[in-house]
């Protein structure tokens, strides 16, 4: 039987804790797979005291979550199956868990084997749900204040010394703000009020944000200059800034964050016309790259009447800039 909770540091998405006669199940169906894509038929084992003619499957699992499949596979399957130390002598290569895809393909790329993963063959799996296997147990908490240990050492310093103890937990803890906008949602927030007599120019301009770069990582941050036309509708002036910040607590680009304002806008509110400017400095041209500390990228919205009537453009553009 399932079990879904809620990851306590990790509040808006799902945990899914595995058991085990789902994730043997799931194994079996893999290897069921991962055979058909490899003709072993052909490839006589002479000294298997089984008697069996065919050899047994050669597997590699992918350090960390790979390495427990492989285990659980050799444990079902015995001498049908040989764990290899490296890929490269491998028939098939596993893994618990195809998340980006950036694993999988570069070990495609690299050894040119198939590649399976555990997830992949459970028809229930919810999407954004958190995986849990059943061999994590309490692991789960750990792993990423672990993984930014890890990072602590590859960047050459040492997560032991006195001064970086407490920095991966604070880097853990930091997320939660840094990156909280991914379980907040426009509606949950945007409260409507109907208002017919209000038909002018509504907008929020100098609303500092801060968010981050899904490129490098690294900080951008600036203001934003939102505006509606209502029709019909208005909403509390303060909304506009939290609509800002569910979006820009995230990994994003400006562009992006930039539209999904206005777009959230026009589909919530149903105004006339919507609009949103953002002046920001990026820290990936500022400390790294091509190091400009003055720059700053300015990007822009507009939908509606702001987009199909120059005078009302104009108007937003006079306004923010104080003309």
């Amino acid at each position: 039987m399932e079990t879904i909770t809620t990851n306590t540091k990790d509040p808006g998405r799902k945990m899914r804790h595995l058991t085990w006669d789902e994730t043997i199940t799931a194994i079996k169906l893999m290897v069921s797979q991962a055979r058909e894509e490899v003709d072993l038929e052909d490839d006589w084992d002479m000294d298997n005291i089984d008697g069996d003619c065919f050899r047994p499957l050669k597997i590699y699992g992918v350090p960390r979550g790979g390495v427990y499949v492989a285990s659980m596979v050799k444990a079902l399957f015995l001498k049908d199956v040989l764990v290899m130390k490296s890929p490269e002598n491998a028939d098939i290569i596993f893994d618990d868990i195809v998340d980006s895809g950036a694993t999988k393909k570069q070990y495609k790329d690299k050894h040119n084997k198939p590649f399976f993963d555990l997830v992949s063959c459970l028809t229930d799996i919810k999407k954004g749900e958190w995986i849990v296997f059943p061999w994590e147990g309490l692991q789960d908490e750990t792993a990423p204040t672990e993984n930014v240990r890890r990072i602590l050492e590859f960047i050459g310093d040492d997560p032991k010394r006195e001064g970086l103890l407490e920095t991966p937990d604070r880097v853990v803890k930091s997320w939660g703000r840094l990156y909280g906008g991914y379980h907040k949602k426009v509606e949950d927030v945007l409260k409507v009020f109907k208002d017919d007599s209000s038909d002018e120019m509504v907008i929020l301009k100098n609303i500092e944000f801060y968010s981050t770069c899904e490129h490098h990582m690294q900080p951008f941050f600036g203001v934003a200059h939102i505006a509606y036309i209502p029709n019909g509708k208005v909403i509390g002036i303060s909304k506009l800034a939290r609509i800002l910040e569910i979006f820009a607590r995230r990994l994003q680009i400006q562009e992006r964050l930039t539209s999904q304002i206005s777009e959230a806008l026009m589909e919530h509110l149903e105004p006339l016309g919507a609009a949103c400017m953002i002046e920001a400095k990026h820290f990936c041209m500022v400390a790294r790259g091509v190091e400009k500390q003055s720059s700053v990228m300015v990007t822009s919205s507009l939908l509606g009447d702001f987009k199909t009537d120059p005078a009302t453009r104009q108007e937003f553009l006079s306004l923010i800039k104080g003309a």
